[in-house]
């Protein structure tokens, strides 16, 4: 059994933000082992107060350049709650598309870019590029499609212009619907190279097992990804379902010294939000070629490995392109319009949440007589995850000293494991502590 260990990775890479992984060990007896987060916080909760409900989801959007969709959405979602606003049909499948391309764009990030490496034995993906070049080229095919995906229907994929309380400022022709479905059907065998080529790559991850609890939205009629409840899922498949107005009830945020960003749990001590976490709670609604998939990459529900996360992320990329090729084809029999923006009925208190790719994410505001912003609330997915990261950090570690790894190799396992969790670290990071000196 290893001994002495001396772990101390300052701003762990190839991970969004700056998290520490702290590990000592002497004479075999664990002295600390942290996952810590030193970001300082940002305050866009104070920041929308003050602000006519038009601008909230615009500056809230600018909370991650990564789930810039998904925050935008969410925070539209909750003032149209607020406010008594119903938006079309229309509007729901344009933003459901739009979710879709986002949860596909950066978990094709993540899988080809960010992991892949660890995977094939490599400290970065440039070393990739010559020793993989037809797998790099398909990441940057398939990145770009996601791209092109995310900007017809959201103006851009990075901070969205189109979608706004009431409804869609813009949106796409038919013609343009079309041919963004040919797109995606064309890009059905970079989808299946992509399965074969994790599945190839499977062997090297990690077997590690904690079981936790997982929670995620879920719906009686999707994979939700959008709208539904809350639900949680427990390692025995027990289920229990939530009012996303009770977000607060379920999070149960508290602070911890090592973190600016607060922990959650419910249930138990920890729970998980992410692509796993949504893949074990809603694993029947997946569309039949997602199943496959999972089942071609070895993933079943409930599955309770935090590392494999990452192969759930690429089943939900197979999952995002058949469900939006089903949505632009509904729209596309009916036509699509510009429609006139549903206006406020009421003013007051709006909660809501939408499935981003790193879980679920709560947005919450409330607005007086004259559509103007009260106070808010944000509690974002990874700043659900961290609790969960440190929980699977206090039983790996005496995991790997027992099976007498080397120092090298418990760092990349702990790295790997915080990188499986596609953390989004100064997104998460709402704390400051202030002592006051007189």
């Amino acid at each position: 059994m290893t001994s002495t260990v001396h772990i101390d990775v300052h701003h762990l890479t190839r991970v969004e933000g700056h998290g520490n992984i702290i590990v000592n060990v002497t004479d075999g007896a664990i002295e600390k082992c942290e996952w810590q987060v030193p970001e300082a916080p940002r305050f866009f909760e104070s920041m929308v107060r003050g602000r006519h409900y038009s601008e909230v989801a615009r500056i809230t959007s600018r909370i991650c350049g990564i789930c810039a969709v998904g925050h935008t959405l969410a925070s539209v979602k909750a003032t149209e709650d607020a406010l008594g606003i119903e938006i079309s049909e229309q509007s729901l499948k344009l933003r459901e598309i739009l979710k879709h391309a986002e949860n596909a764009d950066s978990h094709v990030l993540h899988a080809y870019i960010l992991v892949a490496p660890d995977l094939a034995g490599a400290p970065s993906v440039f070393p990739l590029v010559e020793t993989m070049p037809d797998v790099v080229a398909r990441a940057l095919r398939l990145k770009r499609l996601c791209h092109e995906w995310g900007s017809l229907i959201g103006g851009r994929t990075t901070h969205p212009t189109t979608v706004v309380p009431g409804g869609m400022a813009e949106v796409p022709t038919n013609k343009q619907l079309a041919e963004l479905k040919q797109k995606l059907v064309a890009a059905v065998p970079d989808l299946e190279a992509t399965v074969e080529t994790v599945a190839a790559l499977a062997p090297s991850i990690p077997a590690f097992d904690r079981p936790t609890e997982y929670l995620a939205l879920s719906s009686d009629d999707a994979y939700a990804v959008y709208a539904g409840e809350i639900q949680s899922v427990l390692p025995d498949g027990t289920k229990q379902r939530y009012p996303v107005a009770d977000y607060r009830l379920v999070t149960n945020e508290f602070v911890v010294p090592q973190s600016t960003a607060k922990y959650t749990k419910n249930k138990l001590d920890s729970y998980a939000a992410g692509a796993l976490a949504r893949f074990n709670n809603n694993y029947d609604m997946l569309v039949p070629e997602a199943k496959k998939a999972a089942e071609a990459l070895g993933l079943q529900p409930i599955c309770t490995n935090p590392y494999m996360n990452t192969v759930a992320q690429v089943v939900e990329v197979v999952h995002s392109v058949y469900d939006s090729l089903r949505l632009i084809d509904e729209l596309l029999e009916t036509g699509v319009k510009l429609e006139p923006l549903a206006q406020p009925t009421k003013h007051g208190r709006g909660i809501e949440s939408v499935e981003v790719p790193r879980g679920i994410l709560f947005h919450e505001y409330d607005y007086d007589a004259e559509g103007i912003c009260q106070g808010a609330n944000c509690i974002i997915p990874t700043n659900q995850n961290h609790n969960n990261i440190q929980h699977d950090f206090n039983v790996l570690v005496p995991q790997l000293l027992a099976a007498d790894k080397s120092e090298d190799d418990m760092e990349l396992a702990l790295s790997m494991l915080v990188r499986a969790y596609d953390p989004c670290i100064s997104c998460s990071t709402h704390v400051l502590d202030v002592k006051f000196v007189r």
